[in-house]
């Protein structure tokens, strides 16, 4: 691979700007750097290269300009051989990454992939291509990529993304972490993305597919806590303590979302502006470029609207959480219930009490529920919740044995005469 310099402008009356050049075949594109020097172009030995060094026609700053491009060559010459020799593929971003540190004082990273995870990072949070949300699970994702270099010794880099890569890294999730599929099929999707988007020509970080054929865990749906009409009725007739206020509040915001079918972050929107005729007229929290959608209110949402004049005593997701279950606990939901989760090919049952299974999102898992059983079209219940994909939709639909019975009483109902014992 062979390197070159010439003129921006090779026939301007002044100076040119001296470009350094070469052709990364893999890539398929031509790399320029603007070297930052400046000759006039009949000062410009056009063959070899640089400027004429002897003669009626050479420059007066010849020695420095010829310096400064044996610079470029040396680091553009040194960046290959080091990458070589780390097993790194070199590419025009990473020619540019050691050009700009050399001759532009850019911080030196300390490690090229995770340099790169950072600018894929800051490229998404500038371009607002991300929620919040989104920004934690990748800063988790690098946080979670950096402790298993730490723990494993495996070095990263994107040469080193390879079959072995992908095993010791189920491996170190799965068994040292502890996670199940789930979790584990969702880092590892969000890993991916980061490596396509490496892979990406414009971004040229790697030649290296091998990521492509990391196959993720399958995913499977955890049965989830949804309540049933008298669980609301329960919880909304229990008679606090009169010390037990707070989780009086916190019982009313989560039967509210209940009702409504809401995101937990979505409650905080609600004013006696946007509650018309009793409809809620909601712009989604999630989804900047989704349109409005109104939320019928019935009778005991707009009981508990009136009752804290439509500013609903929401506090933080966390303490929610943590008192939705103390709500559940006091009203005597106390019996045991099972917890089932897969990991790698194992289920693992944990029996846990019921109302440590209740969170913020049991709400509008119940929503929908209720709904469905209520034999609702999906396409109704979406246009409540604001869904798009009807399949991720009907992963909040809880179906518990009471609702199998129910299915198989009704649909086999058929008269039958007892037989009579055979002798």
């Amino acid at each position: 691979m062979t390197s070159t310099f010439y003129l921006k402008e090779a026939k301007t009356s002044g100076e040119s700007l001296i470009y350094f050049s070469c052709y990364f075949k893999e890539e398929g594109k031509k790399f320029v750097y603007s070297t930052g020097e400046k000759i006039a172009p009949e000062l410009w030995d056009q063959k070899n290269k640089l400027p004429i060094m002897r003669g009626k026609k050479k420059a007066i700053n010849r020695g420095a300009i010829k310096t400064q491009l044996g610079r470029y060559e040396n680091c553009f010459k040194n960046t290959r051989s080091r990458c070589i020799e780390m097993q790194e593929d070199f590419t025009s971003q990473l020619l540019k990454k050691a050009f700009d540190e050399e001759f532009k004082k850019a911080p030196t990273g300390k490690n090229i992939f995770f340099d790169a995870f950072d600018e894929f990072v800051d490229q998404k949070i500038k371009n607002q291509e991300w929620k919040k949300s989104t920004e934690k699970r990748y800063q988790n994702i690098r946080n979670l990529l950096v402790s298993f270099q730490a723990d494993t010794g495996y070095k990263l880099s994107f040469s080193s993304i390879n079959s072995k890569f992908h095993a010791d890294f189920t491996h170190y999730c799965m068994e040292i972490k502890g996670h199940v599929n789930n979790t584990y099929s969702r880092n590892l999707g969000l890993f991916k993305t980061f490596m396509h988007w490496a892979f990406d020509r414009e971004n040229g970080y790697t030649y290296n597919e091998d990521f492509k054929k990391f196959k993720k865990k399958e995913r499977v749906v955890t049965q989830q806590i949804a309540l049933k009409k008298e669980d609301l009725q329960n919880i909304m007739q229990h008679d606090f303590k009169a010390n037990q206020k707070h989780l009086v509040r916190v019982r009313d915001v989560f039967v509210f979302a209940c009702v409504t079918g809401l995101r937990f972050g979505e409650l905080s929107l609600i004013n006696k502006a946007n509650v018309i005729d009793g409809y809620l007229h909601l712009k989604e929290e999630k989804g900047a470029e989704k349109e409005s959608r109104t939320v019928p209110l019935g009778d005991l949402a707009m009981y508990l609207l009136r009752k804290y004049d439509f500013s609903l005593p929401v506090i933080s997701n966390q303490k929610q959480n943590e008192y939705i279950k103390d709500v559940f606990e006091a009203a005597g939901y106390t019996h045991d219930v099972e917890k089932n989760v897969t990991k790698g090919k194992d289920v693992i049952r944990t029996p846990m009490k019921f109302y440590e299974r209740i969170s913020t999102h049991t709400a509008r898992r119940t929503f929908i529920t209720m709904l469905k059983r209520e034999g609702k079209s999906d396409k109704l219940i979406s246009k409540i919740t604001g869904h798009r994909d009807l399949k991720t939709l009907n992963q909040y639909y809880q179906v518990d044995d009471d609702a199998k019975k129910e299915a198989i009483t009704s649909t086999f109902n058929i008269d039958f005469k007892p037989l009579k014992k055979v002798q």
